[in-house]
């Protein structure tokens, strides 16, 4: 049986962004498919820090996440190592610093990792009717993933991310700031669940 299309989430403590983005992509892909979410997509994080190792989702990040339909059971942060990014398909950092914490780490990681905003801002140029055909079978939905990284990797530009696509840190700020990095998390996870699972 083909392994899931993995996506890492990558933040600094693992306790607001990338639990955020992990659970919020999960939540977008079972809209999608329902109960065979898990089959075909594993959403999850780490930090590049690892002072909040086995914490819970800070209590502000988990209520954006249950508001918008997620889940939060089972959440513990851990701190980035190098064989989660081997693992992972496609690597989101939620700021420009991340990803080169990343690729410092896994050089031959560049071309599938990505700031956030960045990749949502490419995604939508890319032709859905240059990937391969989707069929809800994992080996499709993963080489359906696997061609859109490809394509969002050719579309970016030499100059790298724009500084309008890190994702704030909202640590200690109020509900607003979260409700703001949420929506911005979904303007990437929504349409790449869209594109991959259609």
């Amino acid at each position: 049986m083909s392994e899931p299309f993995t996506v890492l989430h990558v933040c600094m403590g693992n306790i607001c962004r990338s639990p955020m983005a992990e659970r919020l992509l999960a939540r977008a892909v079972q809209d999608r498919v329902g109960e065979a979410a898990g089959q075909l997509v594993r959403s999850v994080s780490a930090g590049t820090g690892g002072w909040h190792e086995g914490e819970e989702m800070n209590p502000p990040a988990a209520r954006q996440v249950r508001a918008r339909g997620g889940s939060v059971t089972g959440f513990e942060a851990r701190k980035l190592r190098g064989d989660f990014i081997d693992e992972a398909d496609l690597i989101f950092t939620a700021t420009a610093d991340q990803y080169d914490y990343v690729v410092a780490l896994r050089p031959d990681a560049a071309d599938r990792t990505f700031v956030m905003g960045e990749f949502g801002r490419l995604l939508a140029s890319v032709d859905p009717e240059s990937l391969p055909p989707g069929d809800g079978k994992p080996q499709s939905v993963h080489d359906r993933g696997v061609a859109i990284v490809e394509a969002v990797h050719r579309l970016r530009g030499p100059e790298g991310p724009l500084p309008g696509d890190d994702l704030d840190d909202p640590w200690g700020r109020g509900d607003q700031t979260f409700q703001r990095i949420g929506d911005e998390i979904e303007d990437t996870t929504v349409p790449f669940a869209n594109l991959l699972l259609s």
